[in-house]
C-alpha cells in the first residue's frame, strides 16, 4: 500500500551535500472585493464634501434669489432659461449665433497657442536668469517691472501691433501667462543642489547633458509650479480679452448675453469657465506629478 511521503521522507532521501528544493510562495494580495471597497471609501472622503457643500449653496442661493425683487435668478430659473443652451451646446446657425462648445472651442484654441509659447519663452528665460548672474542683474529687474501690468492693458497695444483680434489676444495670453513660468523656473535653477552641480563636474557633463539630466529634473517641481499659475492666468486673460475684440469666444458670448440682459446665460458661462479652469490646473498638475515621480506640489 502506497504511503504519501512524509516531511522526514523528503529530508532523508535527500542527497547529503545537495539542497533541499526551495519554493516561493507569492504573499496573496488583498481580496478584490476589499480592493473595491478601499477604493470606493477613498473616492466618496473626497467627493462627498464637496458636493454637499454645492448642494448647500445652491439651496441658500435658491432661498435668497426666490425673493421677489431678486436682481439675481435662482438656480431653478437658470436652469429653465438655459435648457437648450445645456442640451444642445453644439448648435451652429452661422457668425456669432453658436452654442456654447463652439465659444468654449474657440477660448481653448487660443489658450493652447499662447500659454505653448509663454510656457517654451519662460522655461527658456527662467533657465537663462537662474544659470547666469549677470541675466539675473539685467532682465529680472525689468521681468519684475513689466510682470505687473494688468493683462488688459496690453490689449490696445497689441490691437495696434497686430491689427487683429486673434493674435492679440493670443499675445495677450502669452504676456499675462509667462511670468510666473520665468519666475519659478529661475527660483528651481538657482534651488539646484551643489552636491548635483559637483557631480557633474567630476563626471564631465557638457551643458547639454547637464540640463537634460540634472537641472531639468531637479528643478521640474518649481517649474510645474509655475505652469500651474501660468494656465490659471491664461484662462483669465482670454475671457477677459475676448469681451472686448469680440468674435466667437466664451468671453464674449458673456458679454453679449450682458448686452441683451440674459443673466441666467452669463451664470451657466461662468459655471462652464470654473469647470474648465479646474480641469485644465488639474491636468498640469497631473503632468506635472508624472514627470517628477510626485514630487511636484499638489
Amino acid at each position: 500500500m502506497n504511503m504519501p511521503a512524509t516531511k522526514m521522507d523528503i529530508e532523508t532521501a535527500t542527497p547529503t551535500g545537495t539542497a533541499a528544493p526551495v519554493v516561493a510562495m507569492t504573499p496573496k494580495g488583498p481580496p478584490r472585493g476589499e480592493t473595491y471597497a478601499r477604493m470606493a471609501r477613498e473616492t466618496a472622503v473626497r467627493v462627498i464634501p464637496p458636493l454637499v457643500v454645492v448642494a448647500l449653496l445652491m439651496l441658500v442661493w435658491e432661498l435668497v434669489c426666490r425673493r421677489a425683487g431678486s436682481a439675481l435668478p435662482p438656480p431653478s430659473k437658470v436652469f429653465k432659461d438655459t435648457k437648450e443652451l445645456i442640451l444642445d451646446p453644439f448648435f451652429d446657425h452661422g457668425g456669432i449665433d453658436k452654442g456654447l462648445f463652439w465659444h468654449l472651442s474657440a477660448s481653448l484654441q487660443r489658450v493652447a497657442l499662447g500659454y505653448s509659447l509663454s510656457a517654451v519663452a519662460g522655461i527658456a528665460l527662467g533657465v537663462l536668469v537662474g544659470q547666469s548672474v549677470w541675466a539675473m542683474r539685467g532682465l529680472d529687474p525689468l521681468f519684475q517691472v513689466l510682470r505687473t501690468i494688468p493683462p488688459l492693458a496690453w490689449l490696445p497695444l497689441s490691437l495696434a501691433a497686430f491689427r487683429d483680434g486673434q493674435p492679440s489676444a493670443i499675445f495677450v495670453i502669452f504676456i499675462t501667462s509667462i511670468w510666473p513660468i520665468i519666475i519659478n523656473t529661475a527660483v528651481g535653477v538657482r534651488n539646484i543642489p551643489q552636491d548635483y552641480r559637483n557631480v557633474a563636474a567630476v563626471v564631465q557633463l557638457n551643458p547639454l547633458e547637464f540640463f537634460a539630466k540634472i537641472m531639468i529634473p531637479a528643478a521640474a517641481p518649481y517649474i510645474f509650479t509655475g505652469l500651474r499659475i501660468g494656465i490659471g492666468l491664461s484662462w483669465l486673460a482670454i475671457v477677459a480679452a475676448e469681451m472686448l475684440i469680440g468674435g466667437v469666444g466664451i468671453g464674449f458670448f458673456i458679454w453679449d448675453a450682458w448686452n441683451s440682459s440674459h443673466i441666467s446665460e452669463i451664470i451657466l458661462a461662468l459655471f462652464y469657465v470654473g469647470i474648465i479652469g479646474f480641469v485644465l490646473d488639474r491636468l498640469i498638475a497631473g503632468v506635472g506629478k508624472i514627470v517628477t515621480r510626485g514630487t511636484a506640489p499638489n
